[in-house]
């Protein structure tokens, strides 16, 4: 059980049965607005062991947070803590929650339209409620970060904000919450922490060694405990690995210095927004068809990471033994993600053709016509890639 400071300001208080930190880590004459997903800290006892701390403050609660935290739940959340006048919020759940809590914290603070927050992509951020994070679901590694996703499903359209303002001033990382989790969750904590760094890693050589080793060793480490969490959720230390891996994996440090691609996730959130699969699932679909479209450009990078990664080279210099190795490591990254679960296909989610040309047309709406490192994912590229992850 240790605690540790990022240079972001959160302080990670890691380890099993720390609730009792609650007591300092909140002020204690802050009035504090809770907010958690869909009931299941009710069932594990999480809910009433964060009252029992809770219960000599002047505190309020706002359960049910969706899995796609939507502008239109929260807009009444963030009425309540202007209300209220809420000066500290604690999320007690996985990303969505600390996503969710992020967008209210900010918006309560804001004089304009909430939906102008996203729309600036947090410029228009300048000040926030505090956060504080207990976190029952390791995946989008929020907990340690400045950014968040939001839906609004009037548009469906899903859309991102950072702010240094909106980032936790700690977070809670108790590995024995996860035994109570459902597999779907925990593969879908691997699979999102997989394609996080991916997207900060699986670009072109910038000579940065240390953060292509960081970001291998993230990998590794996901590959070898992934399978192992979903088949033992009760497993403090696999738990905790994993907790530990998601969250190094997008708080920064491992995008430092190097360019990151980040087009997995523009199409991804398309398909969330517009027909509801776990932000996950769309990351399993569209990362491998992505990899096979991209193979040309970044086959420097796919031959690294298909030998320190996987451990396989090409069988001869050959462009026909390099084909084979990068077709390889692609079919071993989707293998992966089926080990954990998580479906790597359209068809997979009753998702057919006809959806295509609706995620394009989506893309184009939002301005979305050039993406990753090199701004090579063009319209047509993803119309490609979609049709590959049929």
């Amino acid at each position: 059980m240790q605690n540790f400071d990022f240079q972001n300001g959160t302080r990670i208080v890691f380890g099993a049965n720390r609730l009792d930190d609650l007591q300092r880590l909140i002020p204690s004459n802050a009035k504090v607005l809770m907010l958690y997903g869909g009931g299941s800290i009710k069932k594990n006892g999480i809910y009433q062991e964060i009252v029992a701390q809770l219960q000599s403050r002047d505190w309020s609660e706002f359960g049910g947070v969706e899995s796609n935290p939507s502008m239109e739940q929260l807009e009444p959340v963030i009425a309540q803590a202007k209300e209220k006048k809420i000066d500290f919020i604690l999320a007690v759940g996985g990303g969505s929650v600390v996503d969710a809590s992020k967008f209210v914290a900010a918006a309560a603070k804001y004089e304009g339209e909430p939906w102008d927050i996203l729309a600036s992509r947090g410029k228009k951020v300048k000040a926030a409620i505090p956060i504080g994070v207990f976190l029952t679901l390791p995946a989008t590694g929020s907990e340690s970060n400045i950014h968040s996703v939001i839906t609004r499903k009037q548009w469906k359209v899903k859309a991102t904000f950072s702010s240094n303002h909106v980032s936790p001033k700690f977070a809670m990382l108790d590995p024995s919450v996860m035994a109570s989790l459902p597999v779907r969750q925990l593969g879908n904590g691997v699979v999102d922490a997989f394609v996080h760094v991916m997207e900060q890693y699986l670009t072109v050589p910038a000579n940065a060694p240390v953060q292509d080793r960081f970001a291998e060793g993230l990998l590794q480490t996901l590959i070898e405990i992934g399978p192992q969490v979903v088949a033992n959720p009760g497993d403090l230390q696999l738990s905790g690995n994993l907790m530990w891996t998601a969250g190094m994996a997008l708080n920064g440090l491992i995008g430092v210095g190097v360019p990151q691609d980040w087009s997995t996730h523009a199409i991804g959130h398309e398909l969330t927004a517009l027909y509801n699969l776990d932000h996950a699932q769309t990351l399993a679909v569209v990362l491998p068809a992505m990899m096979h479209l991209r193979r040309e450009v970044k086959q420097q990078k796919l031959l690294q990471y298909a030998e320190r990664v996987w451990g396989l080279k090409p069988d001869g210099s050959s462009d026909d033994a390099v084909q084979a190795c990068i077709t390889a490591v692609i079919e071993r990254t989707q293998a992966f993600f089926e080990s954990v679960g998580v479906k790597t296909r359209l068809s997979d989610y009753q998702l057919g053709a006809n959806v295509i040309p609706v995620v394009i047309k989506q893309l184009e709406a939002h301005g979305i016509t050039e993406m990753g490192e090199d701004k090579g994912v063009t319209l047509e590229v993803a119309r490609q890639v979609l049709e590959r992850a049929l």
